[in-house]
């Protein structure tokens, strides 16, 4: 896996390995069998806000958002022939309120975060209907049962 880790925060660095090992669980429990390459940014509510607004349309904070390189998982970078899945924001303040609320790790929840948006840029889609939402919770819970051993 060709891996992009940017922490606009400043205080996200040690969460690098856990995004990592997220993201390459997510690709082998669903079988993509390419090499493949994904982005994650770890940014603060203010930042995460403004892109829920401008490509969503809710002007508030969320937790992570998704934005596929392609429709049809298609896309291939021409240098090294890598699937291009895209990029994965990840709001650090949210994630630290989440944590707290659910009982987990600052570092779980991240994780959790991640794999929620790995299986958006691999096609999953929860808001589409009740039934993708379960077939979606269903792959989550899969993926994170396998990462903590649960």
């Amino acid at each position: 896996m060709i891996f992009g880790y940017n922490d606009m925060t400043g205080e996200a660095a040690s969460y690098k390995a856990a995004v990592r090992k997220a993201a390459m669980a997510v690709l082998k429990l669903e079988n993509v069998r390419r090499k493949a390459e994904v982005s994650v940014t770890v940014c603060g509510d203010a930042y995460i806000r403004d892109l829920n607004r401008d490509y969503r349309g809710k002007d508030k904070p969320t937790d992570v958002l998704s934005f596929p390189a392609s429709e049809a998982l298609d896309a291939l970078d021409p240098d090294n022939g890598a699937l291009l899945l895209g990029d994965i924001v990840i709001s650090l303040d949210t994630a630290r309120r989440q944590a707290e609320e659910y009982g987990n790790t600052v570092e779980r929840e991240i994780s959790f975060l991640v794999v929620h948006g790995m299986l958006h840029l691999l096609g999953f889609d929860h808001e589409i209907s009740e039934d993708e939402e379960r077939i979606m919770f269903t792959e989550q819970k899969k993926i994170i049962k396998e990462l903590y051993n649960e």
